[in-house]
């Protein structure tokens, strides 16, 4: 895939951003301030282009998550909190209940 190719799905999920935020929420437990590590933020990304029919290289998704989110750093939507993830920093994504959100 050429790196204009690259740019051209990074605008798209841009654009998509919520859409991909709740698909990340569906497959993972992603919270408002949980920790959301690097390696599931690929596996989250390549899962969501193949439901897509868009398949990437190992190079091409790495570069592409490392573009989208830097892109949600800037947005303040990710907090780096290491270089192996971030803290999720988004409102919508508050449990109703504190604390473990699967006791009832």
């Amino acid at each position: 895939m050429k790196h204009k190719d690259i740019s051209g799905l990074f605008n798209d999920l841009k654009n998509e951003n919520q859409i991909f935020l709740s698909y990340l929420k569906a497959k993972f437990p992603l919270f408002h301030n949980s920790n959301f590590f690097s390696k599931d933020f690929q596996y989250g990304l390549k899962s969501f282009l193949e439901k897509k029919s868009i398949h990437l290289t190992e190079n091409n998704l790495i570069s592409l998550s490392d573009q989208f989110s830097n892109y949600y750093e800037t947005q303040g939507i990710f907090i780096k909190t290491s270089t192996q993830g971030w803290k999720l920093n988004y409102p919508d994504f508050v449990t109703a209940k504190p604390g473990d959100p699967f006791s009832f």
